[in-house]
């Protein structure tokens, strides 16, 4: 069975960094798109960062460019998020995801979720 471990959130001051974690198992990880999604209250989720199967394309949603990094290490089935800069509007359940073939088909089909972790930002 295929399952995605987030962890790494917390709470952080504006401005300040935070590094999420995934850990991927029951499945060829290199075969697989991953990325990240978040989910603020009384809002839907919103695509965050895809990153490609060998790690060589990222796709970012336009409001986090510049201060997250997403990086994979398929060696150890796992897909980090640096988070710098943060702002209050960051604040949500981080989601890792993921799915075979290409990482630009992520924000529309997502085939495994991880459990989500919080990520809380104050001002």
């Amino acid at each position: 069975q295929v399952q995605l471990v987030e962890s790494g959130g917390g709470l952080v001051q504006a401005g300040g960094s935070l590094r999420l974690s995934c850990a991927a198992s029951g499945l060829t990880f290199s075969n697989y798109a991953m990325g990240w999604f978040r989910q603020a209250p009384g809002k839907e989720r919103e695509f965050v960062v895809a990153i490609s199967r060998n790690g060589d394309s990222t796709y970012y949603e336009d409001s986090v460019k510049g201060r997250f990094a997403i990086s994979r290490d398929n060696a150890k089935n796992t897909v980090d998020l640096q988070m710098n800069s943060l702002k209050p509007e960051d604040t949500a359940v981080y989601y890792c995801a993921g799915r075979r073939g290409g990482a630009t088909g992520l924000r529309y089909d997502v085939a495994f979720w991880g459990q989500g972790t919080q990520v809380t930002v104050s001002s």
